[in-house]
């Protein structure tokens, strides 16, 4: 991966957009990027994390002010970069969430964080993902490294690649399960751990599951009296004596119970046979006797059909006779409605023509008129519409007349304000140059002593930081002395829980023979021996430990256990904080501290003031330009507004004048152009009314007389009499339905009851007449149903507990024969699981993880010293170690360092800061070797250095410059971030971040030579 182009704007101290060219490095291969503190050289590195990862390593944790504090609500924020990877050039745009100015109304909206993703394609740029979620996904392909990895192997932030070399294994071991992605061996433990745990379940659960199902089998041949259930001698060594003993038992019991069930089983067989003789029987008899009954009620109802015999015929003569009047309905009541209609035509008509004579019309002649006289009222109809269509118009000018004139009037009002405004801001417009030049004045006079905010503000933080520290110091030496007191109390009582258990462990194992011979009974088998006599039974101790005691004991001593291991990474903790605090505060006392702060605090608060009163003069110089240009542009707009104005006031003029000639001439002789259009649409509605009425009564009257001359024809045709007599015969639909069924139920009921009452008649020819007694054939089927019901319960009982006394045996005996091949597999898995898990056997306990972290480790340990060897001149090499970290640690995965002076390992922690930084810089490039090689070979074309160099003397900064000068063998580019006057005088390649005097720093680019 190689770095083209970095575009910052808005982005940390940097305000105005600063341009990164990294190629313009590309002949030297070593840069350095320096300038004073705070100016933001780290922030460089920053955006370049920031357009790749979408985060910053500084901000981690925390509130992320990526975006730049001197930039203006309405100033943009992005991060633009150019890079190369696998053989393509791509572009990566990201800009942060952050709040910017509403496009409408007044306040802030949050801008969302955007990303975009471009590749160069045959000379442009071709977008390839325009969301953050799509780009990060694009580039973890492109890049082949996650952000923890990239901060590892390329940019090698401030204060982070040391971490690596003093951690302890545990926090060491969880950054290399990050980078080589060694998790699944974990979940490979804890499969493991499950399936032990799942396996000693099974062992307990078969077991518990065999003695059950004995309970329940000698439960159930106690109940039902099967014989009795005696234990037999041991056959299987594999399970517990007595199991198998009861399962021989038990098995006896099944063919017992096997007996009673075939016994059970004949015995209801014949009480079913017998039962089924009888009831046939019975059934005979009751069918004969119902039968006879259904006789005598079918002569009964054959008498009472025949009686309603002479009504049903009536019923039929009505019914025809009103078949055929139906068939003259429909006339009769078409001339009825074309009667009614003609009737409402007339009325209609006579309305309209009372209408039309009110009007102050001609009546037309006897009430009626001709065709020749409704010819001539429809023309005038169409006259009079026509009329209406052209006064339309002009009822809408006229309505509108008084509006327009307002309307004029207000405009030429509007044009007299708009002229008199213009001449009042040209003159407010006249002092505006006079008070800019005097503000330029005093801006200049602020400039000077607002410039030293800056490094005033460097000197307070920094002073801040190391009270803090100090006081932070402290109280860590406080916390420090206490853990440790706190770690050496534990230890002590986790010593004596331990005493305790072993001293309980070893009463229990002296007085257990007086245990067991408690237990024993005469005439039952001994535990031990299988002896079924005790002529010598031992003693129970005085003073026996039960298993509540010891197990009380072991929970007390883990208790004590865990709070040792708790105190004592508590002591580690507070001693690890103490160091910290102390070299942050410099090891200066608090009082030196506080008053040099109290010394950077009036500092800043003077420059402070100085830098307040420059901004509210560059504010108010700003405001007052505004304000000039605001008037400019609203006088050119009043200017453009009032020609407009008087260009719209000539041309309503003349509108006007047009709109009042056309309602003249539609008004006519009358009052307004509205009334003479009511006048005139009114006397055209009563027209047309009168004539559709005319109409409608012409058609209607003929209508009428067709219908009455169609249904007199047809009831002449008829058998009926006239209409009133054929009105008589007609039925409603309702009635019809209703006679009709009755017929159809009558005839179908005394045809069903004359065919089964001749059935009858012939099947009891020869019944006797007297009745038939079921009282004795009732009594004796009730007597064998229950002695057929007894025995089929009986047989169901035995049958059952046969089945349920066969199948817990079998269950039984199966749970049984598992045990063996259940123990063997748990034995393998356990120790298997204990293994992996890095407990017993396993003498390092070291786990899977673990062991295979370790490899990478020494790999990483082995590029490093390659590097360490050269920069300390043999004295130092780092020296990875699998020993066994003490309370409980993770094991496997230490680190220490080799003293060719002592020929002795050492911790890393011994080491000073600058042999520290040395150390850490070389594995960290080892770790960045490993880390790429496991990444797929990632080529690193570009590296940067974060600080550190200030901690080394002339000798060995020296020697960390051949090392970096290494590294920029092949083509690659080293960055380094220093402020370190040495470092600049070596390195001719630059880029320099300077912080203005008011406030934003920006980027200066060169090549210096040591000759000028």
């Amino acid at each position: 991966m190689k770095l083209h182009r970095l575009e910052l704007e808005g982005f940390g101290p940097f305000r105005e957009p600063q341009v990164v060219d990294f190629d313009a490095f590309a002949d030297d291969g070593l840069f350095l990027i320096s300038g004073r503190t705070g100016a933001g050289k780290s922030s460089v590195l920053d955006g370049v994390c920031f357009a790749l990862y979408g985060g910053a390593p500084r901000y981690e944790g925390a509130e992320k002010r990526l975006r730049s504090d001197h930039s203006a609500p309405e100033d943009a924020t992005r991060v633009v970069l150019e890079f190369t990877s696998a053989g393509s050039r791509w572009r990566v745009t990201r800009s942060p969430e952050y709040d910017r100015p509403k496009k409408n109304g007044n306040g802030l909206t949050p801008e969302p964080h955007r990303a975009h993703l471009d590749e160069w394609v045959g000379g442009e740029w071709i977008g390839r993902a325009a969301r953050p979620v799509d780009v990060a996904n694009q580039l973890d392909e492109i890049l082949g490294l996650n952000q923890q990895q990239f901060l590892q192997v390329i940019l090698l932030a401030q204060n982070r690649f040391a971490q690596f070399l003093l951690a302890k294994n545990d926090d060491r071991q969880k950054l290399l399960r990050t980078l080589f992605g060694t998790r699944t061996y974990e979940e490979y433990a804890r499969e493991l751990e499950s399936r032990r745990k799942a396996s000693e379940q099974s062992i307990a659960t078969g077991l518990d599951g065999v003695r059950l199902r004995l309970d329940d089998a000698e439960r159930l041949v106690d109940e039902h009296d099967l014989g009795p259930v005696e234990p037999e001698g041991i056959t299987e060594e594999a399970a517990p004596a007595e199991l198998t003993g009861r399962l021989v038992s038990a098995a006896r019991a099944v063919d017992r119970a096997a007996y009673r069930a075939d016994v059970a089983a004949q015995t209801r067989d014949a009480a079913d046979s017998r039962h089924r003789d009888v009831a046939a029987a019975h059934a005979a008899l009751t069918a004969r006797v119902a039968q006879l009954a259904d006789r005598d009620r079918g002569r009964d109802t054959l008498a009472a059909l025949e009686l309603e015999a002479p009504a049903i015929a009536d019923l039929r003569v009505r019914l025809d006779r009103a078949a055929r009047a139906e068939g003259l309905r429909s006339a009769i009541d078409t001339a009825t409605r074309a009667g009614a209609t003609a009737d409402t035509a007339r009325a209609a008509q006579t309305r309209a023509v009372d209408a039309w004579v009110a009007a102050g019309e001609p009546a037309p002649h006897d009430g009626d008129l001709t065709p020749v006289e409704l010819a001539a009222l429809r023309a005038r109809v169409e006259r009079l519409g026509e009329s209406l269509g052209e006064w339309s118009s002009a009822v809408t000018q006229e309505r509108e007349l008084p509006d327009q004139e307002e309307a004029l009037a207000a405009a030429r009002a509007d044009a007299d304000d708009l002229d008199a405004l213009t001449t009042q801001i040209e003159a407010q417009r006249a002092g505006i140059p006079v008070a800019l030049a005097g503000l330029d004045a005093q801006i200049a006079a602020q400039a000077l002593a607002a410039g030293a905010l800056a490094s005033a503000r460097d000197r307070l933080a920094a002073a801040e930081l190391q009270v803090a520290a100090a006081e932070e110091a402290e109280v860590r030496g406080a916390e420090a002395a206490a853990a440790d007191a706190i770690a050496v109390a534990r230890g002590l009582s986790m010593q004596e829980a331990s005493g305790a258990v072993t001293a309980l462990l070893q009463r229990r194992l002296a007085g257990h023979a007086g245990e067991l011979a408690a237990a024993l009974v005469d005439g039952a088998e001994c535990a031990v021996c299988g002896s079924t006599t005790h002529p010598h039974p031992a003693e129970p101790s005085d003073d026996p430990v039960t298993d509540d005691a010891v197990a009380a004991a072991e929970t007390a001593k883990d208790a004590a256990i865990a709070a040792e291991q708790v105190a004592s990474a508590a002591a580690r903790e507070a001693r690890t904080a103490l160091a910290e605090a102390t070299a942050r505060a410099g090891g200066v006392d608090v009082p030196a501290l506080v008053a040099a702060l109290d010394r950077a605090r009036a500092a800043h608060a003077a420059a402070a003031d100085a830098q307040s009163a420059h901004e509210r003069l560059v504010a108010e110089r700003q405001a007052l330009q505004e304000s000039d240009a605001a008037a400019a542009a609203e006088r050119d707009a009043l200017a453009a507004q009032l020609a407009a104005l008087r260009e719209s006031i000539a041309a309503a003029t003349a509108t006007l004048e047009s709109a009042r000639a056309t309602v003249a001439a539609a008004r006519g002789e009358a009052e307004s152009v509205s009334a003479r259009v009511a006048e005139t649409s009114r006397l055209r509605d009563l027209a047309r009314a009168l004539a559709d009425a005319a109409a409608e009564r012409a058609d209607r009257a003929e209508a009428e007389r067709d219908a009455r001359a169609d249904r007199d024809a047809r009831v002449a045709a008829s058998d009926f009499a006239d209409v009133d007599d054929a009105l008589a015969a007609l039925l409603s639909p309702a009635a019809r339905a209703e006679q009709e069924e009755q017929v159809r139920e009558h005839d179908t009921a005394l045809r069903t009851v004359k065919g089964k009452l001749l059935d009858l008649e012939l099947a009891l020819a020869d019944a006797p007449d007297e009745p038939i007694d079921l009282a004795a054939a009732d009594a004796e089927l009730a007597a064998a149903r229950e002695e057929w019901s007894a025995a089929e319960k009986a047989a169901a009982v035995a049958e059952q507990v046969q089945l349920r006394l066969q199948d817990l045996v079998r269950q039984a005996r199966t749970a049984h024969d598992r045990f063996a091949s259940l123990a063997d597999e748990h034995s393998v898995l356990a120790r298997l699981a204990d293994t992996v898990a890095g407990r017993a056997p396993n003498t390092h306990r070291m786990t899977l993880e673990s062991f295979v972290l370790a490899a990478e480790l020494e790999e990483i340990v082995d590029a490093a010293n390659l590097r360490l060897d050269d920069m300390s001149s043999g004295r130092y090499r780092l020296q990875h170690t699998d020993a066994r970290a003490a309370r409980n640690a993770a094991s496997g995965l230490g680190l220490e360092i080799m003293d060719a002076y002592t020929g002795q390992p050492r911790p890393a922690q011994s080491l000073s800061g600058g042999e520290t930084f040395l150390a850490s810089l070389a594995l960290a490039l080892g770790l960045a070797e490993v880390v790429t090689a496991r990444a797929g070979g990632v080529r690193l074309d570009t590296l940067f250095v974060d600080e550190g160099f200030g901690s080394l003397d002339a000798e060995t900064l020296d020697q960390a410059m051949r090392t970096l000068d290494e590294l920029r063998q092949g083509g690659r580019t080293v960055g380094v971030i220093s402020h370190v006057e040495a470092m600049k005088e070596q390195i001719p390649a630059q880029l320099v971040v300077e912080a203005t005097h008011t406030g934003p720093s920006v980027i200066r680019q060169a090549a210096f030579r040591l000759d000028e």
